[in-house]
C-alpha cells in the first residue's frame, strides 16, 4: 500500500470544520483576487476607450472643418461663375440633400434595431414563473 499524501494525512487528522474553513477562506480570497484583476482590467479598458473617444472627437471636428472650408471654396468658385447669391444656394441646396439622403438612410436603420428580443422573451417566461411560486406560499 502507497504511503499517503500530505493532504491525506491532513484529511485524517483535522476535523470536517477546520478543513471546510479553510477551503471556504481559499475560495474567498480567490473571488477577492478575481475582483481585484477584474476592476483592473476594466480600469485600463475605461482609460484606452476614453482616450480613443477623445481622439475620434477630434477627428470629427477636423472632418467638420475640412467640409467647412471645402463648402467655402465651392461657394466662391461657383460665385465666378454664377453670382455669390446664387453659389451659396446652391452649396447649401447641396447640403440639403445630403441631409436627407443621411436622414432616410438612418431612419432604415434604426427601424431595423430589435433590442434585445430573446432576452425580453426569456424575462416574460421568468416573471409568471416567479408569481407562480408566490402564489403557492
Amino acid at each position: 500500500m502507497a504511503d499517503p499524501t500530505p493532504s491525506e494525512e491532513r484529511a485524517a487528522n483535522e476535523s470536517l470544520g477546520d478543513l471546510l474553513s479553510e477551503v471556504t477562506g481559499d475560495l474567498s480570497t480567490l473571488m477577492r483576487q478575481e475582483l481585484a484583476l477584474a476592476k483592473a482590467e476594466l480600469r485600463e479598458s475605461a482609460k484606452n476607450t476614453g482616450r480613443g473617444a477623445g481622439m475620434l472627437g477630434g477627428a470629427a471636428y477636423a472632418g467638420s472643418m475640412v467640409v467647412l472650408f471645402l463648402s467655402i471654396a465651392l461657394w466662391a468658385a461657383l460665385a465666378t461663375l454664377v453670382g455669390g447669391g446664387w453659389s451659396g444656394l446652391i452649396v447649401a441646396v447641396i447640403w440639403a440633400i445630403i441631409a436627407a439622403v443621411l436622414f432616410v438612410v438612418g431612419k432604415a436603420q434604426l427601424k431595423k434595431v430589435k433590442g434585445a428580443p430573446q432576452t425580453m422573451e426569456t424575462l416574460q417566461e421568468f416573471i409568471p414563473t416567479l408569481k407562480r411560486n408566490e402564489e403557492n406560499r
